[in-house]
């Protein structure tokens, strides 16, 4: 008999347990979902019947049962890392046990196109559904949630939530944006990786977290979906509320094709799915990276829907550069009205320099006595200067612009970020690595620290401002055109 509880209330239990088990985790794989939950809040539990991995599992502190049903205690999320031919004995164990929803990380199913994987995930699919059980997967790594130390994989941030959700048909991408993302300063209220989408697919996620009071920004990564008029619906719901971020695997022809042998999802016309995007009025993003960098933009900078940037570079030949690759990028550099130049005139006197936009401020601008006096003033200019909406600040690691030791007052970190908060402009920082990545990475961290954005490079910042703009002005109403 079916179980009659509401999927977004089961859900709710998936991604908010108090118990896991995990099936079958083993030694080959580290004992990856067994060390993974070391630092969940709640009661795990391990259910393994080959006695060469008992000790092992015993040295990790976790009790073992033969059986989910041994289980004295309610369960409420599993994780069953086994062989595909005992994934429907587990499936008939978690309707059993009256478990919420159960995460199978093992592959070979429809993904396979044989007729054996795809016989198999409809048989889970069919018993699943009869029962009311909520089934993530399979070929996938399932739920992530730091607030309460759930994790998926052992490298993954826990112990702080935060406004992030992410929604992604792929295991790696799950992994590789939490696990990045961090870095960047994003951290996330729930993840999860759904692979084939056997019961349960990406519109049930995107339906939790719209009604999710942790999540203000979801993104996703889509390979097919299977109810577009229902996944249309919630988009259009979610438009003016949070924040969408689409990530759409497959797009190319040779895409398409690898799309199927990964999670077994079939090509979908991309005209469709641009025209979704832009009709609800989400992101829309190639990569990675720029994923990273849009949900990073969106947590740090100001909105702004102006596309005319206030651009400083730390040299002459770095300031065509980021000219160029800004207005490449659709951005405009306009001259600056007389009356900054008026300003800028009375204490820009940098023997070599330039203040036109934009700014080439040369080395010896950070050497200057009152290097820290000027470097306010000119980004004050910036900021009163009705031809400029965003502001863009690169930091050359040729200069080192920061103090060495990270734990004495740093009057430029300081200046940079009381500037940020102060200015109702959008503001970002380009830190070039040059010859030390190292010291870049150092960098960014500092400004990371102050909750100022950092960019590695001009085609990142410009793509990424661009995109803000664009996506603020349809938030507007305002065309593009």
């Amino acid at each position: 008999m079916k179980n009659s509880i509401p999927t977004l209330e089961k859900l709710d239990r998936v991604f908010n347990p108090r118990s896991v088990a995990v099936v079958g985790d083993k030694q080959a794989l580290g004992y990856m979902w067994l060390k993974s939950l070391t630092s969940f809040k709640g009661r795990v539990y391990s259910v393994q019947i080959d006695p060469n991995e008992l000790p092992g599992i015993e040295k990790l502190g976790v009790p073992n049962y033969l059986n989910l049903n041994d289980i004295p205690d309610a369960v409420d999320y599993v994780i069953a890392a086994v062989p595909r031919g005992v994934v429907p004995a587990i499936v008939k164990d978690c309707i059993r046990k009256q478990v919420g929803g159960v995460c199978f990380f093992t592959s070979g199913f429809a993904e396979t196109g044989t007729e054996e994987g795809i016989r198999l995930q409809r048989v889970i699919t069919e018993l699943a559904n009869e029962a009311g059980l909520l089934v993530i997967g399979p070929n996938c790594v399932g739920v992530y949630n730091p607030r309460i130390g759930l994790r998926h994989n052992p490298i993954q941030t826990h112990g702080e939530g935060g406004p992030v959700g992410f929604i992604a048909q792929s295991g790696t991408h799950a992994t590789m944006f939490t696990v990045v993302g961090a870095r960047h300063g994003i951290r996330f209220s729930k993840s999860v990786s759904y692979g084939n989408a056997a019961v349960l697919d990406s519109t049930d996620y995107l339906d939790y977290l719209k009604s999710d009071d942790d999540t203000q920004i979801i993104g996703i990564y889509v390979e097919a979906v299977k109810d577009g008029r229902k996944f249309l619906s919630i988009l259009r719901a979610l438009t003016g509320k949070k924040h969408v971020i689409i990530w759409r695997g497959g797009e190319s022809g040779e895409g398409a094709r690898a799309t199927a042998s990964h999670t077994g999802a079939l090509a979908q016309s991309s005209v469709v799915w641009n025209a979704l995007i832009k009709q609800c009025g989400v992101i829309k993003v190639d990569n990675l990276e720029e994923l990273i960098d849009v949900v990073k933009a969106l947590l740090y900078v100001k909105p702004a829907t102006g596309t005319r940037v206030g651009l400083v570079a730390m040299s002459g030949g770095q300031s065509v550069a980021i000219a160029d690759t800004f207005a490449r990028a659709g951005l405009q550099v306009p001259e600056l009205s007389p009356v900054s130049y008026d300003r800028l005139a009375s204490f820009f006197n940098i023997v070599g320099g330039s203040y036109r936009n934009p700014f080439d401020v040369s080395s010896s601008f950070l050497m200057s006595d009152n290097a820290i006096g000027n470097m306010a003033n000119m980004l004050d200019v910036l900021d009163k200067d009705p031809k400029i909406d965003s502001i863009v600040l690169e930091l050359f690691t040729i200069i080192s612009p920061f103090s060495k030791n990270k734990n004495n007052p740093d009057p430029l970190l300081n200046t940079i970020a009381e500037f940020k908060e102060r200015s109702k402009k959008p503001f970002i920082t380009i830190v070039t690595a040059g010859y030390n990545e190292t010291l870049a990475a150092e960098i960014r961290d500092r400004l990371l620290e102050k909750d100022i954005p950092s960019f590695p490079g001009f085609e990142r910042g410009a793509r990424t401002l661009k995109k803000l703009a664009d996506y603020y002005k349809l938030r507007q109403g305002q065309s593009l055109n």
